[in-house]
């Protein structure tokens, strides 16, 4: 008799919480990727991408990078008719250029890293707030980040509408 009433508590109390969950509205958003899909902060990317210092370092870079294929292109024809001293010095080339081109690529991460910081920071007060107001409109009563579920259909997932929104408060 015990085993029959708590099967019977079980599968009620299974029915309710499921009744719950279908009552609320779940949906995902990835709030980077609203940001950085925003008209504002794909305008920034350009305006950094194409300014003078980040021109700069990665003309350097590439300019590095090029310098060592060409290096080692070299080597690849020429190695058996060097002398040992030849050998090390040209060595010491490619160790240069591959030091000048891993030294432009940080910087040019670094670059990148910190605009991306600073568009969070600039952009992400006005996402919170076209978030909120989507979730409202929508009537999401639980809202989670994308990147802690594993499946979520397209249409429960809020980052365009959130990137749509920001682009109509920029205008």
């Amino acid at each position: 008799m015990k085993a029959v009433v708590l099967a019977l508590v079980v599968g009620f109390s299974g029915t309710v919480s499921m009744a719950a969950v279908a009552a609320d509205k779940i949906a995902v958003v990835d709030i980077a990727r609203a940001i950085f899909s925003s008209n504002m902060a794909q305008a920034r990317l350009k305006e950094a991408e194409t300014g003078a210092d980040f021109v700069a370092l990665r003309a350097k870079y590439e300019s590095s990078t090029a310098d060592l294929q060409a290096l080692a292109k070299e080597a690849e024809t020429k190695r058996m008719t060097w002398s040992q001293e030849q050998a090390l010095g040209h060595q010491k080339k490619m160790e240069y250029a591959k030091a000048d081109a891993e030294l432009a690529g940080r910087k040019i991460q670094s670059e990148q890293q910190q605009l991306q910081q600073q568009i969070m920071q600039e952009i992400g007060p006005m996402a919170q707030q076209a978030l909120q107001e989507v979730v409202t409109e929508e009537g999401v009563t639980i809202l989670l980040k994308i990147d802690a579920v594993l499946l979520a259909g397209p249409e429960s997932n809020l980052t365009a509408k959130v990137a749509d929104r920001l682009n109509k408060k920029s205008q």
